[in-house]
């Protein structure tokens, strides 16, 4: 059996980019940082996120039906900071940057990486969390900004490569 120490440890030496996941409908406004994203398909659009079963956004995002994946720019790990602080409120959450609407009213970051605007589509229990599997109804990226990495437990800025390194 792994232990769960063991298997944190290990998962720190995996990146992944830091997103800030939304949502916002019926059962109000959620939004938590996340690493765990990943692309499922491009036809049609899908991605999975998971999230923790205890947190108070998972149920917000289950009934509202909707969630925005917010690709965090290399100069965002403060709003990956306020939205992973279990005691900031929601209010104060939103308030340290600025939103748009795109298709399904998640509230996506004016100035991410990317906004991924998605519906839920499916729900599977794993362990601890719910994977959401999520169809991408609109989107809006920015890929020459810096990317936000989460690595051996700690930030770190990514960069694109150079417009010459493409030619």
């Amino acid at each position: 059996m792994i232990d769960k120490a063991s298997y944190r440890q290990a998962m720190s030496g995996l990146g992944a980019a830091v997103n800030v996941i939304t949502s916002d409908g019926e059962a109000g406004r959620a939004g938590c940082t996340v690493s765990a994203v990943c692309s499922v398909t491009d036809d049609p659009p899908t991605l999975l996120v998971c999230i923790n079963r205890a947190s108070k956004n998972n149920a917000i995002i289950r009934e509202n039906g909707n969630l925005c994946v917010n690709v965090l720019a290399g100069d965002q790990s403060h709003i990956a900071m306020q939205f992973a602080t279990k005691d900031v409120p929601m209010d104060t959450r939103f308030a340290s940057a600025s939103w748009e609407r795109l298709e399904t009213g998640a509230p996506a970051l004016v100035d991410s990486v990317a906004a991924l605007d998605c519906a839920v589509i499916s729900m599977n229990e794993v362990g601890t969390h719910t994977v959401f599997y999520c169809e991408i109804k609109a989107l809006r990226s920015s890929p020459s900004r810096d990317g936000l990495m989460y690595f051996g437990r700690d930030f770190h800025r990514l960069r694109p490569p150079s417009q010459e390194a493409r030619a």
